[in-house]
C-alpha cells in the first residue's frame, strides 16, 4: 500500500539508488517525466521564475504563485514531488508558513537555502549568506511545521560560492543537527570536491547538474558511485523546450508553414493520451 505522505516513498526510492529527477517546468511535463519512468520530479524556482512568469530566478515570485503552481504539478502525477522553496520567503514565521501551504499542496520534499534576500541563481556571483545560526533557526521552524515526519526536508547551502568549501561542509553539518535531512550543495566545482563533500556529510546528498553553472556535469555512473541519493536536472526540459520554440518560430517565419516539422511534433493522439482523454467519436 502506498504511503500517506509522498515523502516516504521518495525516501524509499533513494534508499538503495541514486535517483534522477528531472525539472518540471508545468504539470504535463510532469506527467510525462512519470510515464518514461522517472521515479520523482522536481519544481524550481528557476523553472517557475523564467518559464511561468518571465522573470530572473532571483526570488521575484511570491508564495501563493509557488503553491499554485506547485498544486497543479502535484496534482498530474503520481511519483513524488521535490520543490524549491527559495529562502523560505523571509524569516523564520514565513518558513513556517512556506511548509504548511507546500506540504499541503502535496509534495514530498521542499528545499531551503541559505541566502540573503534579494536572493541569486546558486551559480552566479555576488551571493550573500545568512547566518549559520540564523538558518538553523528556520530549519527548526520547518522541522517544527511540518505535518508528517516523512515530509522530507532539504537543505541547501551556497556556500561554496560565498565562503569556501570548508565553510560549505561546516554549514551542511550545522543544518543536519537543526534537523535537515537531506543536503544540498550547491555549485560544487569539480569531481573532487563532490567526491570529499559526500566522503565529510553523513547524510542524503543532492547533486544539482544544472548546464552552464559552474558545476561539472557528472553521470549518474559517477554520482552513484560517489555516494549521492538525488540527482537533479532542473531547467533541462524548460532550455531544451525553449530552444526548440525558437528553432520553430524561425522556420514558420521564413517558411510560412510548418509542415516541415510535423515529424517532429507530439501528435493530437499523444497529447489526449497523457492528458488521458478520449474525445467522442462523431
Amino acid at each position: 500500500m502506498p504511503s500517506a505522505h509522498p515523502g516516504a516513498n521518495l525516501r524509499e526510492a533513494v534508499r538503495n539508488a541514486t535517483v534522477q529527477v528531472p525539472g518540471v517546468p508545468n504539470a504535463l511535463a510532469a506527467r510525462l517525466a512519470e510515464r518514461e519512468g522517472f521515479a520523482a520530479v522536481y519544481f524550481s524556482g528557476a523553472a517557475l521564475s523564467a518559464g511561468v512568469l518571465a522573470l530572473p530566478d532571483v526570488g521575484l515570485f511570491t508564495l501563493t504563485e509557488l503553491v499554485q503552481q506547485v498544486r497543479y504539478v502535484c496534482r498530474s502525477t503520481q511519483v513524488p514531488v521535490i520543490v524549491d522553496a527559495d529562502t523560505g520567503f523571509g524569516d523564520v514565521d514565513n518558513v513556517r508558513r512556506t511548509i504548511v501551504e507546500l506540504d499541503a499542496a502535496g509534495v514530498a520534499a521542499i528545499q531551503l537555502e541559505d541566502q540573503q534576500l534579494p536572493k541569486r541563481c546558486g551559480h552566479l556571483a555576488g551571493k550573500e549568506l545568512v547566518e549559520t545560526e540564523r538558518m538553523c533557526e528556520k530549519l527548526q521552524a520547518a522541522v517544527d511545521a511540518r505535518r508528517d515526519a516523512d515530509l522530507v526536508l532539504i537543505a541547501r547551502t551556497d556556500a561554496r560560492g560565498a565562503e569556501g568549501f570548508q565553510q560549505a561542509v561546516e554549514r551542511a553539518q550545522r543544518y543536519l543537527a537543526a534537523g535537515a535531512d537531506w543536503i544540498f550543495p550547491e555549485a560544487l566545482q569539480s569531481p573532487e570536491e563532490f567526491a570529499a563533500f559526500a566522503d565529510a556529510i553523513d547524510a542524503p546528498l543532492v547533486a544539482n547538474m544544472t548546464e552552464f553553472g559552474k558545476s561539472p556535469l557528472l553521470t549518474l555512473d559517477e554520482l552513484a558511485e560517489l555516494g549521492y541519493a538525488c540527482i537533479l536536472y532542473p531547467v533541462t526540459l524548460l532550455r531544451i523546450a525553449m530552444k526548440a520554440m525558437e528553432t520553430v518560430l524561425a522556420v514558420i517565419g521564413d517558411e510560412g508553414t510548418q509542415q516541415e516539422l510535423l515529424d517532429l511534433m507530439q501528435t493530437r493522439d499523444e497529447l489526449y493520451d497523457l492528458l488521458e482523454y478520449e474525445p467522442q467519436e462523431n
